[in-house]
């Protein structure tokens, strides 16, 4: 299975965002990506706090839309990172970082609303509602887990995550520059306690004064990086076979040895 992680910067223009990410996920596509990932809130910004209401989308909505007829144009399973999901209408509406998945015939598989909101030097917390349901998703490709940036920070979700039978577990983030030896430690972190696949794409560039961090990873099961976008705007690929997580949790029987 070849995998995509698409590293993006966040400008001030949506449609502009959206125009570069269906760029690069036409070319990591025609690269051989059979999955393709993108960063958190690349359509606003995830630091652009002032910006969310207006870019809030009903899910679906145009991005949604977009990504779901490139996913069906191309065949690829699309993790199209997150937005802002608005659900409601006026005083009524709660607002949702939320993440989607894409199968390759454009089908919506699910969607993950963020559990952990982020409050450190982030308004996150405070603008949006936080989400309450882990997502494991059975696809083609394997079970995949959707996980969104400061989700990294809590174990006991990807444990979960595990429990659903997850062997691929995907994270969308916006993880900053200053941070970004956490940002390795965790995503090695989480695969090897876990013994999955970790396919992390992060945001580059800046917005409103925070550097990202960039450097989306592809982690295997025993912790090592099989691809890192380094710190520009590209997208890394690397091949990976389920049989790795399978023949790791059964040769290291880490997870079957566990007493609750």
């Amino acid at each position: 299975m070849n995998v995509a992680v698409v590293q993006l910067p966040a400008e001030a223009d949506p449609e502009a965002n959206r125009e570069r990410a269906e760029s690069r996920i036409r070319a990591a596509a025609a690269d051989g990506a059979d999955l393709v990932a993108l960063p958190e809130m690349w359509p606003v910004g995830y630091f652009a706090f002032d910006a969310y209401r207006d870019a809030a989308e009903s899910v679906p909505s145009p991005t949604t839309d977009l990504l779901a007829a490139l996913a069906d144009e191309l065949s690829i399973h699309l993790h199209g990172g997150s937005l802002v999901e608005r659900d409601g209408d006026g005083d009524d509406a709660a607002f949702y970082n939320t993440s989607v998945l894409f199968g390759p015939d454009g089908a919506l598989l699910d969607t993950y609303r963020k559990i952990h909101l982020f409050g450190y030097e982030s308004k996150e917390s405070k603008l949006l509602t936080p989400g309450s349901q882990v997502c494991a998703v059975e696809t083609d490709l394997g079970t995949l887990g959707l996980t969104t940036c400061y989700d990294l920070r809590f174990p006991e979700l990807y444990r979960s995550l595990v429990d659903h039978g997850v062997e691929i577990l995907l994270v969308t983030s916006a993880w900053p520059r200053e941070r970004i030896d956490h940002w390795h430690l965790f995503t090695r972190t989480r695969a090897v306690e876990n013994q999955a696949i970790v396919v992390a794409a992060n945001l580059t560039g800046s917005v409103r004064g925070v550097e990202l961090g960039g450097e989306s990873v592809v982690v295997d099961p025993w912790g090592i990086e099989r691809a890192n976008a380094g710190t520009e705007a590209r997208t890394a690929h690397a091949n990976v076979d389920l049989d790795e997580v399978r023949e790791t949790r059964e040769s290291f029987p880490a997870l079957a040895d566990r007493r609750l």
